[in-house]
């Protein structure tokens, strides 16, 4: 009997140990972890609160009536979800269409089709009114080859650890401004990215990188992804094949997107 309480006693220790090893903490109104691993540079902790906030930058104007490059491949033409599928089972998408828009729901979402190093565009724009704060509010993300993400969240006015907000590489690299419109404005991310390359026993070649400008302003300029994305994890490469499919993601949040497509962009390595 004695060895019974025991053991149950020793097991609602660490459930209480490990609970209270994801309580988030609060640093000047902005929630975060300071219990995660130390970032590879030795400055901060993945989700740090305490981290700099990016400057905010207010963007410019863009045409709603954009259209494609002659060689692009249309991903979202406002018609139907039939380049994408349910990222977990493989059936259909289960985001829904509303007047000629993609609104995100139920799960994540992936292409059929694989990329390998492509310029990527995509038109979202956050939930109104605005509902939340921090990570709880127009929460989605673009995830390429499934793994390696660009935040998206709803920023303007609302604040979140740096390596989670807009525009960041999640959980390694903050967005180097926050160039978000209010929530109800169409907002634009024109993104290049490059396939990382691995070596005959799995070793990192070179890393995944990319640039991203969000509305007209350079937020990512070839920075270097540590490794495919995880939460409250700086990153880690795991060896895999040169194309996959771009993922976006639902997170709670009804985000809309449209006017989403993609072009292939050869790595040039000529002096």
């Amino acid at each position: 009997m004695k060895t019974w309480i025991f053991l149950a006693a020793f097991v609602a220790a660490r459930l209480l140990a490990s609970q209270a090893a994801f309580v988030e903490v609060v640093t000047n109104g902005v929630a975060g972890f300071k219990d995660t691993p130390m970032q590879p540079d030795g400055k901060w902790h993945v989700h740090d609160p305490e981290r700099p906030q990016p400057p905010v930058v207010m963007s410019g104007t863009f045409s709603e009536k954009a259209t494609p490059p002659c060689d692009a491949v249309v991903l979202f033409d406002g018609k139907d979800l039939s380049q994408w599928r349910d990222k977990k089972t493989g059936g259909e998408a289960p985001w829904r269409i509303e007047e000629g828009i993609m609104v995100s729901a139920k799960g994540d979402i992936e292409t059929t089709n694989q990329f390998g190093d492509i310029q990527l565009h995509l038109e979202f724009r956050e939930p109104t009114p605005a509902q939340g704060e921090g990570q709880g509010r127009g929460n989605s993300g673009v995830f390429f080859m499934g793994q390696y993400e660009i935040q998206v969240l709803d920023c303007y006015i609302n604040k979140t650890y740096a390596d989670g907000a807009t525009g960041g590489l999640y959980g390694q690299h903050p967005a180097l401004a926050n160039a978000c419109r209010a929530p109800g404005e169409w907002q634009t991310y024109d993104i290049i990215f490059n396939v990382p390359h691995f070596g005959a026993k799995g070793e990192v070649e070179t890393p995944a990188f990319v640039t991203v400008i969000q509305n007209g302003v350079v937020v990512q300029n070839h920075q270097a992804f540590r490794g495919a994305t995880n939460w409250r994890s700086p990153g880690k490469y795991t060896p895999h094949g040169p194309t996959g499919p771009i993922a976006l993601q639902y997170h709670n949040n009804s985000v809309s997107f449209r006017n989403i497509w993609v072009r292939p962009v050869p790595v040039v390595n000529d002096p």
